[in-house]
């Protein structure tokens, strides 16, 4: 049996990744009874019968950014507010913490920016803190600066909007995670306010916190963050920030999607500060890390938007890492980068298109639906390769809906099949 692709037919697989195999499929509730905002959560579809939970990761710590769920039936507009299917974006949330991974909420996998506004971010924060508190999940959240909608007028209200975000990500429960702002990257006038804000922050904190620097390719609006639009000036501030309050700092998060910039920088971290990587076109290797032989040999932890749609192969990949077997580690992990740099590819901000379709393709929810209408983001061919390069890897645990959903998207698009 084939599919009709733009560029060709395509045999696909008949059987999900072995990784798939050994948990819970995902159980969406159907269109026509899904229950209400405030209704208890649904089952996850555990069966007695099912093996028990996998133990926890121990030699990374391991996040999953997560994206949303969007309500499909909510007559609402791209600009206007989002709108969410709240037991879909729960249940994607018990899978990642099914398979041992944290959960990094309300991040830019999730559309902060790009359609989640603030006050739909600080109710799924709320909702999923509460969640990983009933499972024993992992979790940690964005604050950011996003409430501000006409440009703020000084460093003082940049600041005063973190604060209030970072104390609701504190009151939930959740680890906060010092997301990079376009308020402050808008406000700034070079490395010395970044000092003082993110100072600010930091001796506010209860608990060490993680800073995230996202580049410019995921949001241009950040362009020149930390003062300087040359990335070792850039640095410099960076490290700067960190060794004015290490203890505050649980770790750092680097989306530059550059590998030999991140080694650089982990190399230069305070002893006890982690480096997770957000670099989705190199995570193999930088997670996998210096040959532990070397003296003063490093790694990176990981905080991936890619792991949200190869969540159980990540997992078991961990695993092998978990016992040395870096060579096992390899063999899993390193066939889904040609997926992540498809996804990723540029206009790299616009990969949560292709995260999304294929959440709908695995079963993780009921249609192909985005907040702000961003399924539109990318073009058919783009994601017809996304299907045909996450079937191969066998990510799809019911291959034959992943085939009828693609056919149907293919054919309302114009693709006979």
């Amino acid at each position: 049996m084939t599919i009709e692709l733009p560029y060709g037919s395509y045999h696909p697989r008949t059987d999900p990744h072995p990784a798939l195999s050994s948990r819970p499929r995902p159980q969406s509730p159907p269109p026509s009874s899904r229950p209400g905002p405030q209704s208890p959560p649904p089952s996850s579809g555990t069966d007695p019968q099912s093996p028990p939970p996998p133990p926890p990761l121990s030699s990374r710590t391991v996040f999953s950014a997560a994206h949303v769920v969007a309500d499909p039936y909510a007559d609402t507009t791209p600009d206007g507010p989002a709108a969410l299917d709240w037991d879909a974006t729960l249940a994607f949330r018990r899978h990642l913490w099914a398979h041992g991974l944290g959960v990094a909420e309300a991040m830019d996998t999730a559309q902060r920016g790009m359609g989640l506004d603030w006050p739909r971010a600080a109710e799924l924060i709320t909702r999923s803190a509460a969640e990983a508190r009933a499972c024993g999940g992992r979790i940690s959240a964005g604050a950011g600066t996003d409430q501000l909608i006409a440009p703020p007028s000084s460093l003082a209200e940049v600041s005063k909007a973190y604060e209030e975000q970072l104390a609701h990500i504190e009151s939930a429960g959740a680890q906060p995670i010092l997301m990079a702002s376009r308020a402050l990257a808008a406000t700034a006038t070079g490395p010395e306010d970044y000092l003082t804000v993110y100072g600010e922050l930091l001796r506010q904190a209860r608990e060490p916190v993680i800073l995230h620097w996202l580049g410019p390719m995921f949001d241009p609006a950040l362009t020149g963050y930390w003062g300087s639009s040359d990335l070792d000036a850039a640095t410099e501030s960076f490290l700067q920030v960190i060794a004015a309050h290490p203890d505050k700092v649980d770790g750092v998060k680097v989306s530059l999607l550059d590998a030999d910039r991140e080694v650089d920088l982990r190399r230069r971290l305070p002893e006890g500060v982690r480096c997770y990587t957000g670099d989705d076109f190199h995570y193999p290797e930088l997670i996998a890390g210096d040959d532990p032989s070397t003296p003063g040999a490093r790694f990176s932890h990981a905080l991936l938007g890619i792991f949200d749609p190869i969540g159980p192969l990540a997992a078991e990949a961990v695993r092998l890492l978990d016992t040395g077997d870096r060579g096992g580690f390899r063999t899993v992990l390193d066939p889904t980068v040609e997926l992540s740099r498809h996804l990723f590819a540029a206009p790299t901000r616009y990969y949560k298109t292709g995260v999304v379709l294929l959440a709908w393709l695995a079963g993780h929810q009921e249609h192909f639906t985005m907040v702000g209408g961003l399924q539109s983001a990318r073009a058919l061919p783009h994601l017809a390769r996304a299907y045909e390069l996450a079937d191969r890897l066998g990510l799809f645990p019911d291959p034959a809906l992943a085939e009828h959903r693609m056919r149907a998207l293919l054919t309302v698009h114009g693709v006979p099949q």
